[in-house]
């Protein structure tokens, strides 16, 4: 009973963040991500990403360690024998740079980042989805964390950890199990795909998936000319994953490390998925076990999900937390958030002393009182009310487009930021006019 309890036990996890650029990075810090995972060039499972150059890898890491993040490098592709070079080339600037780990699950990856003293996490790709093989890749390798693969359920989860104790006591401590907790999620075993390769000779396990299982298909009956259109289900199209309505199930099950998918994905969805785990997680740990926590935490799960539901989604999904049988489809293609974001133009200068920026309204318009989203590669993504307009030294209560106005907020952002508005997705032609 004693190693129950034992194994058992809250384990405040890490919450890992996507960055696809600079802008993402910097909002994934912003938002409180303990931990950034990025790719570089095309050894990693994102090829269609933004990415960063191998020689950002140093700015990365200081940006991370700066904000008391970690900065991970996936390089979780299948790797040819042409790209060995390659990837030594990669792991030794990495270890230069002061990166903290690499995701990975080719073997001659982990051998060579063995080579280089750069901690190892196994990749989601690996499958791993039992303790014997924890152990046994723990023992022989000395790997301590793992993701696991998508299809493990909650249940499994806690018998994984609970097994890891009883065959290795307390060196079962060292050992961290890490889950992906919100975004894409692929039809096939882990993201093991091979329809974009022959579709369009662009692999899914080299990062480069085109998503052909996310469209509308027609049938044709050859014998008799017939056709159908396959697309209301969209049965290849998985729905999102999103833990949020079960979070604190995920969190007594031992888990170590909460992973966000969306490297592909924009630095607002980036800014608003890591917010709101972060805000649970918070919550979760300062007030477990006090009086009405559990109605407290009723009212917090309804309010972050209107917020996840404002950015990119497919529809949520419990993933295969409670079985492995989905049958969740997206309905069609696209995003299903509530909000979009409307260009609105960009800051042209910032003065500091007055808080007031220049801005060339190209797009949309504003007005005093709105709210503008600021997006760039230092300032990261930021949301600051306009308390005042002014077009050429004189108060104005709206910009238009084609203007050139000074606005006063209540933060920071920079030259060259894009700015733009998020409005509900009924009012986005309104917005636009």
């Amino acid at each position: 009973m004693g190693m129950e309890n034992k194994t058992l036990k809250l384990r405040l996890p890490e919450l890992m963040a996507p960055a696809g650029d600079m802008t993402s990075l910097r909002a994934a810090i912003g938002a409180g991500a303990d931990a950034v995972y990025f790719g570089v060039v095309s050894m990693n499972m994102r090829a269609s990403a933004r990415n960063f150059a191998a020689e950002d890898m140093p700015e990365i890491a200081r940006i991370c360690h700066e904000g008391n993040a970690r900065a991970y490098l996936a390089l979780n592709t299948i790797v040819y024998d042409r790209e060995l070079e390659l990837v030594e080339q990669l792991i030794s600037q990495a270890v230069t740079a002061g990166v903290d780990a690499v995701i990975c699950w080719d073997f001659a990856v982990i051998e060579i980042a063995m080579r280089y003293n750069i901690e190892v996490f196994v990749s989601t790709q690996m499958s791993v989805a039992n303790s014997a093989s924890l152990i046994f890749l723990y023992r022989h390798f000395g790997i301590k964390r793992f993701v696991l693969a998508r299809e493990c359920t909650l249940e499994e989860i806690i018998s994984i950890r609970k097994h890891l104790t009883e065959r290795l006591g307390d060196d079962a401590e060292n050992i961290e199990l890490e889950v992906f907790a919100h975004g894409a999620m692929c039809v096939s075993v882990s993201g093991r795909c091979f329809m974009s390769q022959f579709h369009f000779n662009q692999s899914g396990n080299r990062g480069e998936c085109r998503q052909p299982c996310r469209r509308e298909y027609l049938i044709k009956d050859v014998r008799d000319g017939k056709e159908f259109v396959l697309g209301q289900d969209y049965v290849m199209s998985p729905k999102d994953l999103c833990c949020m309505p079960f979070l604190d199930k995920l969190l007594e099950a031992g888990v170590s490390s909460l992973k966000i998918e969306g490297r592909g994905r924009s630095p607002e969805y980036v800014s608003t998925v890591t917010a709101c785990y972060r805000e649970f997680i918070n919550f979760y740990d300062a007030g477990r076990g006090s009086e009405g926590f559990a109605e407290k935490l009723a009212v917090l799960k309804k309010e972050l999900m209107a917020r996840l539901d404002s950015v990119f989604h497919r529809g949520f999904s419990e993933g295969f937390f409670f079985g492995r049988q989905i049958e969740e489809w997206t309905g069609g293609n696209g995003s299903k958030a509530t909000h979009r974001k409307i260009h609105v133009g960009v800051v042209t200068n910032f003065f500091k002393k007055v808080m007031v920026a220049e801005i060339k309204v190209s797009g949309n318009g504003f007005a005093c009182g709105d709210e503008l989203m600021f997006q760039g590669a230092t300032t990261g993504v930021v949301t600051l009310r306009v308390e005042s307009i002014e077009e050429a030294f004189k108060p104005v209560e709206r910009a238009e487009k084609n203007s050139l106005v000074g606005v006063r907020l209540s933060g920071t952002v920079r030259e060259n930021d894009q700015v733009y508005r998020i409005v509900p997705v009924d009012d986005v032609e309104n917005a636009r006019q």
